[in-house]
């Protein structure tokens, strides 16, 4: 029989045995040395502003204790097909010697630039790590609807990104010029059947056509590694609210599907709403106002009561913090009214560890702490920020390592110091 042929018979054999046998491939090969996986988010656009390349994570420490690193996002067309969102940053930007991780300047005429060409350096200097793309996103996800409507459009979709991200086709290179950068796929749909960016195309299918999403992403995976001699990995983003988790998702079977999921950790709270919060503590706080609560205890039950296996869940820390500002003095400024969101570097409300750390001890900024509920904040008498320092982390990797799940998630890596404060943090609490 020849390859070809051969795995075809692969393929339609794993089909018409299920999904279990169609995923298999993929379980031994995303685990760090300890066992906990360490994913990493990294933005597409941390070279702009807060002019963080790749090179960042080797300097400060974060790459050489990362499993997996993701990267932050593919967009999809209005056919659903997967597209560049940003074709400078991807794979354009020719990088300075001072910024590339191999320490040289990219050349005129060579066939691969921008974080891409970053992201193939170092995982030359890191074999073990493991790259995916993330398609989608909070600004991404519009037409996700229309890529999972069909059987055609699922097709559609999955050959587009497999052939620009996988097989690495990038528009105006040479033909798989980015092939071998990334190892897998990480969908990030927010969110299906539900409500997230103004504008997005929301249909009460979306709940089934995600699992047939991951289906004939797994179809085309398994085809594309017999191919290569190699496994592509397919996870996904899934979230902390559990109604769109009961609407979007069939949580039991799509975890079959993924090699691992990344589960949202963060968020409980934010300038959305006018009272101040926590937006990650691990347990609800004493007084919390809100109905229902919001913990990573409450998140994590969540899904192993719907039938999630606690070594695929690896559950998202924050590297940045949420903040209001007009905020009622009392109760060091927790659980009280405010005007809105606070001034930021880069948006209002939002801002990176690396920025909130330094007002501790300034302007009247004094660090507050609840250990039985696990979360910190900071407060000036007017102005409130919910974030997790190294303390933080470091509880929360214990709280992932006690509970056995499998492993911990970074939103977002362009977050931390200069010398790695909280990815410090958050392996030292993993590993010992």
């Amino acid at each position: 029989m020849s390859r070809k042929r051969w795995g075809a018979a692969i393929v339609a054999g794993a089909l018409s045995i299920g999904l279990s046998v169609a995923v298999s491939p993929a379980q031994a090969h995303d685990h760090g040395s300890g066992g906990a996986r360490t994913v990493g988010y990294y933005t597409q656009w941390s070279i702009y502003d807060r002019n963080i390349p790749l090179k960042y994570l080797v300097d400060n420490g974060t790459a050489a204790r990362l499993t997996h690193l993701n990267y932050a996002f593919s967009f999809l067309d209005e056919q659903g097909k997967c597209v560049s969102s940003d074709a400078w940053a991807d794979y354009q930007r020719p990088f300075p010697a001072e910024q590339a991780v191999n320490g040289k300047a990219d050349e005129a005429g060579q066939a691969l630039m921008g974080n891409l060409n970053q992201i193939k350096q170092l995982k030359q200097k890191f074999p073990k790590l493991r790259a995916y793309i993330s398609i989608g996103g909070w600004t991404g996800s519009k037409y996700f609807s229309n890529a999972a409507l069909t059987a055609e459009s699922r097709a559609a979709h999955v050959k587009s990104c497999v052939d620009m991200w996988l097989k690495g086709n990038l528009p105006g290179l040479p033909a798989g010029a980015a092939k071998g950068v990334f190892d897998g796929v990480d969908l990030d749909w927010e969110w299906p059947s539900t409500d997230g960016a103004p504008g997005n195309i929301v249909r009460p299918e979306d709940k089934r056509n995600f699992t047939k999403l991951l289906f004939e992403y797994r179809v085309q995976l398994l085809k594309l590694g017999f191919t290569d001699r190699r496994t592509y990995d397919l996870t996904a983003f899934l979230p902390a609210n559990r109604g769109a988790l009961d609407r979007g998702y069939e949580v039991k079977t799509i975890f079959k599907l993924l090699t691992f999921a990344t589960v949202q950790g963060y968020d409980y709270h934010g300038t959305w709403e006018q009272i101040t919060n926590q937006q990650s503590a691990i347990r609800t706080p004493e007084g919390d106002p809100t109905s229902p609560p919001d913990s990573s205890e409450i998140v994590v039950d969540a899904y192993l009561e719907r039938g999630a296996p606690k070594n695929k869940i690896v559950f998202g820390v924050p590297f940045y913090g949420r903040g209001w500002t007009g905020v009622t003095n009392q109760n060091n400024g927790l659980f009280q009214q405010s005007t809105g969101p606070a001034p930021a570097t880069f948006e209002p409300g939002a801002d990176d560890y690396r920025v909130l750390k330094n007002l501790v001890g300034k302007d009247g900024y004094q660090l507050h702490r609840d250990d039985k509920a696990g979360h910190a904040w900071l407060f000036n008498g007017t102005t409130f920020w919910t974030f997790d320092d190294p303390t933080e982390i470091k509880r929360k990797a214990r709280f992932i390592r006690d509970r056995r799940l499998g492993g911990a998630m970074i939103w977002s890596l362009d977050g931390d110091t200069t010398d790695g404060e909280l990815i410090k943090a958050l392996d030292s609490g993993l590993r010992r």
